[in-house]
Formats: structure tokens, sequence, C-alpha cells
């Protein structure tokens, strides 16, 4: 399921989304992960704490889905790669 409406959304356990508590970012397949990951800088009042929390969650889903995720912090998001 890539597109959520908001029934699926609001069945959704919080573990699903990244920001768990405020129910950001949902996880729940390669598409999100990728989509996750993509708008993680456009989330705003969070707490750094959070964002750690919520990237640690993004890694895991990334991983159980098979996608790949080349920044080990999102504190990498947007910066430049050496090489």
């Amino acid at each position: 399921m890539n597109e959520l409406d908001a029934r699926h959304r609001n069945a959704m356990k919080g573990d699903e989304f990244a920001f768990a508590e405020a129910r950001k970012l949902p996880i729940n397949d390669a598409t999100h992960v990728r989509n996750a990951i993509a708008r993680f800088d456009q989330v705003e009042d969070v707490t750094d704490a959070e964002r750690d929390a919520a990237w640690k969650r993004i890694l895991t889903a990334a991983h159980h889905h098979g996608v790949e995720v080349s920044e080990k912090s999102w504190r990498e998001l947007g910066k430049p790669r050496a090489g």
C-alpha cells in the first residue's frame, strides 16, 4: 500500500511512524521509508532527541524493507558525500 487514506493511517500503530508520538512520517513500507528520509528535515516542532529516535526507527524499517540508506545520521541528510 503506497498511498494512505485517513482510515488506514489512523489504524496504524505508533511504531509504524518515524516520529511515533506525533504520528509523523509513516515507515510501513519501502516507499514510505524513502519518503520519510526525503522529508525528514521538513518535520517541525520536534527535539533532536526525537529526531535521533525517529532516525533509528527509519534505519530499522529501511533494513526490514530492503531500502539502502547511505547516511548514518539524520545530520548527514542533504550534505555532499565524499568521494
